[in-house]
C-alpha cells in the first residue's frame, strides 16, 4: 500500500470547492480586519467553544440555553454586522459593474485636483465627497441643493471662508455638484478619531458607510488626504491625488496645470501699499476643525 492510495480520491471539483472556500474565507477575513467586528467574532467564538463542550460534556441546562438561543444568533449577527456586509455586498457590485464604469468620461474630475491644490496653498478646509455605485442620496438631501456643472471655479466660490456654504461637505454626482453643506456620518474607528477632526473623521465615515471617495484638505496645514473604504491616506501631493483618482475611478485624468498661487499674483501686478493683512471673521467657522 503506497502512501498516495491512503489519501481519498480527490475530483476537480473538490479542488474547485476548496479553492471557492479559502477564497470566502481570505475575503472575508479581509474585510473584518482592523474593524470593531474583529473583537466581536472572538466573543461569537468562545460561545461556540462553550456550545461545543456543553455538549460533550453533556451539561444539559447549559446545552438547552444555547439550543434555544442559537436559531436567534443568526438575526443578532446581520444587526451587529450590517455595515460589514452593506460594505461587502457594496464590493461585490462594484467589480461586477467593473466595465460599464470604466467607460465614464473623466477631465472633469481635474477640476477636484486643482481646487485641493488651491485650498491646500491657502490652507482652506475642504471636503469633496464623490460618489460611485452606491448613491448618496440620504446625505444629499441633508444639505443644499445645487445640481450644478462640476468646476473648478464652483468648488472654490463654495470652500471660501466667507462663503455661507462653506461648512460641510460638497457630494458630487454624476460629474455634477449636487448639494453643498452636508452632513456626514462621523468614524466611529477608536484608534483615528483621537487623532483627526472632525473634516477627516466625516470623511471616513461617509467612506465606511458607502463606497464613495472623500478628497479632504485641512484647514490647519493644507494637506490634502484621501479616504476611501473606511482608511484615509495622507499628506497627498497633486499628482498622486490625481493617480489615485485616476484608479479610483477606473478611467484617466489629466494632469493638471497647476494654476499661479494667487499670492503670488498679487505681489507683482500691486504696490506693497496695496496689500492689507488678510481677516478671518471666526464667526462664519462654525463646525470647520479639521
Amino acid at each position: 500500500m503506497t502512501p498516495l492510495s491512503a489519501w481519498p480520491h480527490i475530483s476537480v471539483v473538490s479542488i474547485v470547492d476548496i479553492v471557492l472556500v479559502a477564497i470566502l474565507i481570505y475575503q472575508f477575513l479581509t474585510l473584518i480586519r482592523g474593524t470593531r467586528a474583529v473583537p466581536m467574532l472572538a466573543g461569537i467564538a468562545v460561545l461556540a467553544l462553550a456550545f461545543y463542550f456543553a455538549r460533550l460534556g453533556e451539561l444539559r441546562t447549559l446545552n438547552w440555553l444555547l439550543s434555544t438561543l442559537l436559531p436567534y444568533v443568526v438575526f443578532a449577527l446581520i444587526v451587529v454586522f450590517q455595515t460589514e456586509i452593506r460594505h461587502a455586498l457594496a464590493n461585490l457590485g462594484s467589480r461586477i459593474s467593473l466595465i460599464r464604469s470604466a467607460n465614464r468620461s473623466g477631465d472633469v474630475y481635474d477640476d477636484i485636483v486643482l481646487a485641493a491644490n488651491l485650498f491646500a496653498q491657502n490652507q482652506t478646509g475642504a471636503l469633496i465627497v464623490i460618489e460611485r455605485e452606491i448613491g448618496l442620496r440620504t446625505y444629499i438631501e441633508s444639505g443644499v441643493p445645487l445640481d450644478a456643472r462640476l468646476s473648478y471655479d464652483l468648488l472654490a466660490t463654495l470652500f471660501r471662508p466667507s462663503a455661507p456654504l462653506h461648512d460641510g461637505a460638497v457630494i458630487v454626482q454624476h460629474e455634477r455638484i449636487a448639494a453643498a453643506a452636508c452632513f456626514l456620518p462621523l468614524s466611529m474607528n477608536p484608534v483615528l478619531s483621537t487623532q483627526l477632526g472632525t473634516r477627516h473623521r466625516a470623511g471616513m465615515g461617509i467612506t465606511e458607510e458607502t463606497d464613495a471617495v472623500a478628497v479632504i484638505v485641512s484647514e490647519e496645514t493644507g494637506a490634502i488626504s484621501l479616504a476611501v473604504a473606511g482608511n484615509i491616506e495622507r499628506d497627498l501631493t497633486v499628482e498622486r491625488l490625481r493617480e489615485r483618482l485616476s484608479a479610483l475611478l477606473r478611467h484617466y485624468v489629466p494632469a493638471p496645470t497647476v494654476p499661479t498661487p494667487v499670492a503670488d499674483t498679487l505681489i507683482q501686478e500691486e504696490p506693497p501699499a496695496s496689500h492689507l493683512p488678510r481677516r478671518h471673521d471666526a464667526s462664519v467657522r462654525q463646525g470647520g476643525s479639521d
